[in-house]
């Protein structure tokens, strides 16, 4: 399993300045709870499943087999 970062750095760099402004918080998610901070609580949980390869929900993070 390796998890990287999406190799779109123009999408890192977007996320990466929402996560900045949003104090850590998933940029792409209206709450901000322990759930939406970064690295979210659904990627914790897609990463745990090992048949899970893909991206987190804003693209940040690329979960590879």
């Amino acid at each position: 399993m390796e998890i990287r970062l999406n190799e779109n750095k123009e999408i890192v760099k977007k996320i990466k300045e929402g996560l900045k402004n949003k104090g850590g918080y998933c940029p792409c998610r209206l709450e901000k709870t322990e759930d939406t901070k970064c690295m979210c609580k659904e990627f914790r949980e897609q990463i745990e499943d090992p048949n899970f390869e893909g991206y987190c929900h804003c693209m940040l993070y690329y979960k590879s087999k």
